[in-house]
């Protein structure tokens, strides 16, 4: 790298920095347009890479760079531009993902109440029939994912055992009333 400009990079002359940013802005955000960003984008990545590669100059690692400071400042750029990429795509609403399929999308029936397998049946038929408080610690634990200590805090129990007591019966009662 040319001696001059790391001097130039690791120096505290406002002047100097100044003019080493300037030098080749022009340049880099006319390269930045093949990749479709728009101007304050670009603006934002040569800052970024300009800043990185002034640190890295400031904490000695371009002593032994045989590149050119251009090089190395577009280098820096090109890949900071591919992560600015990479996060407007994840970031690109799924409506818009929808035009780009040329093929028609079927569109799914949806029943209204889904086909239930006979033990589902029975559960759903066992679980109304017991007690509220079982329902409610079940309810609490399978359907809210709520772990043991949560329910004890919102559902008043004195302690966690007292809901542990408590799920284990009501699951004895269901799997009885279930397999009559």
């Amino acid at each position: 790298m040319d001696k001059t400009a790391l001097k130039d990079l690791q120096s505290n002359d406002r002047l100097k920095l100044k003019a080493l940013y300037n030098q080749f802005r022009a340049e880099f955000l006319n390269f930045g347009k093949r990749y479709n960003l728009d101007q304050d984008s670009l603006s934002d990545v040569y800052q970024e890479a300009f800043l990185a590669l002034r640190k890295r100059a400031l904490h000695g690692k371009l002593d032994d760079v045989q590149s050119s400071f251009k090089t190395y400042l577009f280098g820096i750029g090109k890949f900071k531009i591919y992560d600015v990429l990479k996060k407007k795509q994840l970031e690109e609403p799924y409506e818009t993902k929808l035009h780009a399929v040329n093929e028609e999308i079927q569109m799914i029936e949806i029943d209204k109440e889904p086909q239930l397998s006979e033990k589902q049946t029975l559960l759903r038929k066992y679980f109304k029939e017991l007690g509220e408080k079982c329902r409610q610690v079940l309810t609490m634990f399978y359907y809210r994912g709520l772990n043991i200590k949560e329910i004890a805090e919102q559902a008043g129990y004195g302690n966690d055992n007292v809901v542990k007591a408590q799920k284990s019966r009501c699951l004895k009662t269901l799997r009885q009333l279930c397999n009559r």
